[in-house]
């Protein structure tokens, strides 16, 4: 492909009537979605991926302090499921493969025809066609599907789907409260895009989306706070997120105590040692800042947080919309989080524009 990539006759734009450019910008607009999907697709499985291999090292940490034998279940490993082999499923399984890294044998694709996925069982990825199976061994499962294969799908995976499967989807047709009505599930993320007027060219329609999100530039249009590329993110979907990793949490049975360390730990501990002179400025998490205050004063300190619905927490304000939309210090060090998990750091002249996303509604 590289020997071919400046041969004019071969690129998308080659024979198109010249009052029919005008739409080429569907072409960089399509690229562009695709890229930021599969970014905070990535960025939420590498803070899965993050937050799992905290709790297990709590948890034999626990277990030394208490002389008791520790135990390493088979399911400590974060498992991710694809449904959908097309275009966007595939993109996705290459992104979380090299970008997370996601061993191969943590990673299983369900799609009507496996068969087409030989490039993915040469790296020794199960593909085959059971969505139920594969709901029933996964912790997350994202679905790359078409809206007219939606009903079907969910109707097989429904009576599989563990109370703790974290259901993400890319459909975009269909809104989160439908998706919970056919799912019968409450534990699901879905991302909203809104794309503006004026989309920027600079998404790079001929590159990979590995190779994408290792440019700075582009990596930093992707960021949730970022309007940059004319691409805006729903910042429900952070909100969602913090709750999902909660929601991991409370499953293990986790004081909610021992929650606020864990998150302020994964969120904030690099940004609270730089901000040593000036603690004024910083706040870590608390527990009023996910449940309501007069909740948050009747939670004794061993109790886990309760067990929320992410259909509610995307759609409706929670007492977290407001520490999201208002800290612009925590805006700025997630900035910088979100771009040093995919191997880049920003000097302060990089720092993209902020966003606060569009509304849910």
């Amino acid at each position: 492909m590289d020997m071919l990539e400046d041969l004019e006759t071969l690129q998308f734009e080659y024979g198109i009537q010249e009052e029919d450019h005008s739409w080429l910008y569907l072409l960089g607009r399509s690229h562009g979605l695709m890229t930021k999907a599969c970014a905070h697709a990535t960025f939420f499985c590498k803070l899965l991926h993050n937050l799992r291999k905290s709790l297990q090292e709590k948890q034999t940490s626990r277990c030394h302090l208490a002389g008791l034998r520790e135990d390493t279940p088979d399911d400590d490993a974060l498992k991710v499921g694809i449904i959908g082999g097309g275009h966007l499923g595939k993109q996705l399984a290459h992104t979380l493969l090299q970008l997370v890294p996601i061993p191969a044998d943590s990673l299983r694709i369900s799609t009507r025809r496996p068969e087409a996925l030989d490039e993915f069982k040469k790296l020794g990825i199960q593909c085959f066609y059971c969505n139920s199976s594969l709901v029933e061994w996964a912790n997350v499962i994202f679905l790359c599907c078409l809206p007219s294969q939606l009903s079907n799908i969910c109707a097989e995976i429904q009576t599989s789907l563990g109370k703790a499967c974290i259901v993400y989807s890319f459909v975009a047709a269909v809104p989160l409260p439908r998706l919970k009505l056919l799912l019968k599930h409450t534990n699901v993320l879905r991302p909203q895009y809104q794309c503006v007027e004026d989309l920027a060219s600079i998404w790079g329609a001929n590159k990979e989306i590995t190779a994408a999100l290792q440019d700075p530039v582009i990596l930093q249009a992707t960021c949730p706070y970022s309007p940059a590329g004319g691409i805006i993110l729903n910042i429900k979907w952070l909100e969602g997120v913090f709750y999902a990793a909660i929601n991991v949490c409370t499953e293990k049975d986790m004081p909610h105590s021992q929650v606020l360390q864990l998150l302020n730990e994964l969120f904030l501990a690099k940004h609270f040692e730089a901000c040593e002179k000036d603690r004024a400025s910083f706040q870590k998490f608390q527990a009023q800042d996910f449940v309501s205050k007069a909740y948050a004063k009747n939670l004794s300190r061993k109790r886990p947080f309760p067990w929320f619905d992410l259909t509610a927490v995307q759609l409706k304000e929670t007492p977290f919309s407001q520490y999201l939309s208002h800290s612009t210090t925590f805006q700025d060090n997630l900035t910088h989080l979100y771009c040093d998990s995919f191997g880049i750091t920003l000097t302060k002249e990089q720092e993209p524009e902020v966003s606060t996303g569009f509304s849910s509604q």
